[in-house]
């Protein structure tokens, strides 16, 4: 086997499921939105607030959110300036949009309940491949491959033998999924939590515990040597001085705001006003802010 191949163990697909399964059982953590009590729309506020961003930065924010919100209807109901506000500093805050926008048409289509149906879930604004098949498998317990950057990472090591898996998702990642996944729903579920978690836990991306690993024995990359990545080189995600951090710091007065705030509020967060003039635009743009006819500047449908 080279390191490039994608194969499965000689036992076939099947000889990874007990050990990743069992080793979820003994170390699953205790999240919030993995009890029964947390529902469709639990799991579905997680996925959005998950994506890019660390479960101990998503803790408080989730746990506040459903707390005021506690179904689709009761955002939906609100302004989508407050699900901004109250979206904090998770980053990415076109999600709180998109999340916003996903409970309005659950209430609107749905009669309030997250769908079941992954069809009727990938239709809902904001929901993509991923969190349609993650809320029917958690939410749910339906078959459906769920793909996000750990189990990728899992996958690319202990069945393709490479240490990483490409930028973007592939066709054949997909494909190899789908030949992973457990026939039954029960198994399928729990192999998708329990992949994501093996992946966020012990197959990390810059050190693995592969002592730790409960398939460190079928895994194909550890077998040929740990070969290091040979693609692109892979840079971190840069902030300090970005276009990203402008966006975050006139957000963050927006947010402690709750009236509209004149343009010179706005102007002193940032030294540099052509690249402050360009993030603005781009937050009027996205939706994020709102431009009132007096010139003062608001969250979307905030008072």
């Amino acid at each position: 086997m080279t390191a490039t191949s994608t194969t499965t163990p000689e036992a076939g697909p099947t000889a990874l499921h007990s050990p990743v399964i069992d080793w979820f059982d003994q170390h699953a953590r205790d999240l919030p939105w993995r009890r029964p009590e947390a529902g469709a729309w639990g799991v579905m506020v997680s996925e959005f607030m998950l994506q890019q961003t660390p479960v101990n930065r998503v803790l408080p924010v989730y746990e506040e959110w459903l707390a005021r919100w506690p179904r689709p209807a009761d955002l939906a109901a609100e302004a989508a300036g407050e699900a901004v506000r109250a979206w904090g500093r998770l980053g990415y805050p076109r999600r709180a949009l998109r999340l916003h926008g996903a409970a309005a048409a659950i209430a609107e289509r749905h009669g309030g309940d997250v769908p079941k149906d992954h069809h009727q879930l990938l239709a809902l604004p904001g929901v993509g491949e991923y969190t349609a098949a993650a809320v029917a498998s958690f939410a749910y317990g339906q078959r459906h491959p769920v793909l996000d950057t750990n189990v990728r990472r899992v996958f690319a090591r202990a069945v393709s033998g490479t240490q990483y898996p490409p930028n973007a998702t592939t066709a054949a990642e997909r494909k190899l999924a789908r030949t992973l996944l457990p026939q039954d729903d029960t198994t399928a579920s729990r192999w998708a939590a329990a992949t994501m978690e093996l992946g966020a836990l012990v197959c990390t991306a810059r050190t693995p515990s592969c002592g730790g690993c409960p398939i460190a024995d079928l895994c194909a990359w550890r077998g040929a040597g740990s070969p290091a990545h040979e693609g692109p080189p892979r840079r971190g995600q840069t902030y300090a001085g970005t276009d990203r951090q402008v966006r975050g710091k006139l957000l963050a007065v927006l947010r402690e705001s709750h009236r509209p705030v004149e343009r010179a509020v706005l102007d002193a967060v940032w030294h540099d006003p052509e690249q402050r003039a360009r993030a603005l635009t781009g937050l009027l743009t996205d939706g994020l802010v709102e431009r009132l006819p007096d010139g003062r500047y608001r969250l979307p449908g905030t008072a």
